[in-house]
């Protein structure tokens, strides 16, 4: 049997929402890759945190566990505005790099970190979790192989965890800068799913706005100015020449979920979800061709990168890119979006934002 990877995991705090829902369960499920290391910002959470996931390191300096010699890779899973230190220091250790998305709260926090890790040959990953989803893997599959023949148009929505409120706790997101709101995290999932799917943009026009402003803060009982979009709404076309539009939308109450909708000359593709693209629950996938009635389509084994048993829901996806990663630490050939291409998402979302700034069409680089 081949040996674990040996993985550093920086914001291992036992309590943390996503890394609870997603990374925690996958890593302890995976046959490939092993806890050997976790880090967080205090010696006790960080020994509460080796204890429970049986992890032989503690640390509470992600510089620290980035130089040890006993571990092959870090993963960082922390907020947004927090990604690129860690990330910095595990690239110069000359460590692999799973980091979530947004890589940076920034493209040009992305584009350090990009050419960073090029230049020290470490291999990356960015946690857009969408191009590993089964469903997704054979929607593009369909596509390529002609199912739908020549795409004519697209259309993605995707509708979901939104507040009117929040404790104060959670206002730091309120915030633009600090590149953590629905255009970078939900908008950037849901409009990399399409671009996987379908090919990219070549020029867009674009709404970004804030809805709900301002928000009322729980425990203080005061309102606060929100910076940070809610709202993204994108039309444009795509290299194949299709039109396309996506909206992407966080509202307070009973959201829509993930549609994907792609129409062809030959047939149609319908992709549904109640919570997101990348999320790890099994997307539904419909088709038609060449007929008005869509019928289920049975998501082939082949895109399933994981063992039958593999917890489904959040760890999936998460489990599908670190048996990825895995294999691209062994083989040095990655099917993973690494940082390069983290840089051209980061520089696409600038593009929807100086759209919508501007009230002008862009092109797409």
């Amino acid at each position: 049997m081949t040996e674990k990877i040996r993985l550093g995991f920086v914001g291992a705090n036992v309590n943390s929402t996503w890394s609870s829902q997603s990374h925690f369960p996958a890593l302890m499920a995976s046959p490939d890759v092993e806890i050997t290391a976790v880090c967080t910002s205090r010696p006790e959470s960080a020994e509460e945190a080796r204890q429970h996931f049986g992890a032989k390191l503690a640390f509470h300096d992600f510089r620290e566990m980035a130089a040890s010699p006993e571990i092959d890779a870090v993963a960082v899973v922390i907020r947004v505005p927090l990604h690129y230190e860690p990330t910095k220091a595990a690239i110069e250790a000359g460590k692999h790099v799973y980091t979530e998305w947004p890589l940076g709260r920034n493209t040009s926090e992305a584009e350090e970190l990009a050419s960073l890790a090029r230049a020290k040959g470490v291999q990356t990953v960015v946690g857009l979790q969408s191009r590993v989803s089964p469903a997704l893997l054979y929607v593009k599959d369909l596509i390529e192989s002609g199912y739908v023949g020549e795409v004519l148009s697209c259309q993605v929505t995707t509708m979901r965890d939104g507040s009117l409120q929040r404790p104060s706790s959670r206002t730091w997101n309120l915030d633009a800068s600090q590149g953590a709101n629905t255009l970078t995290i939900a908008n950037g999932h849901v409009i990399d799913a399409l671009r996987f799917v379908a090919g990219n943009f070549t020029k867009v026009a674009c709404m970004v706005t804030t809805q709900i402003q301002p928000m009322y803060i729980t425990d203080i009982q005061q309102t606060m100015d929100v910076t940070s979009p809610d709202n993204v709404r994108v039309c444009g076309q795509l290299e194949s020449g299709a039109a396309a539009s996506v909206h992407v939308g966080a509202v307070p109450w009973a959201g829509g979920g993930f549609r994907m909708e792609i129409y062809g000359r030959e047939g149609t593709l319908v992709t549904t979800g109640s919570v997101s693209s990348q999320r790890g629950e099994m997307l539904r996938v419909q088709g038609a061709q060449k007929s008005q009635t869509l019928e289920d389509l049975t998501i082939p084994k082949s895109f399933e990168y994981v063992p039958d048993d593999f917890p489904r829901g959040d760890p999936y996806n998460v489990g599908q890119m670190y048996s990825l990663f895995a294999k691209a630490i062994r083989t040095g050939k990655s099917r993973l979006p690494s940082f390069d291409e983290a840089v051209n998402l980061h520089r696409f979302i600038d593009t929807i934002q100086l759209a919508s700034d501007t009230g002008r069409e862009q092109p797409v680089a």
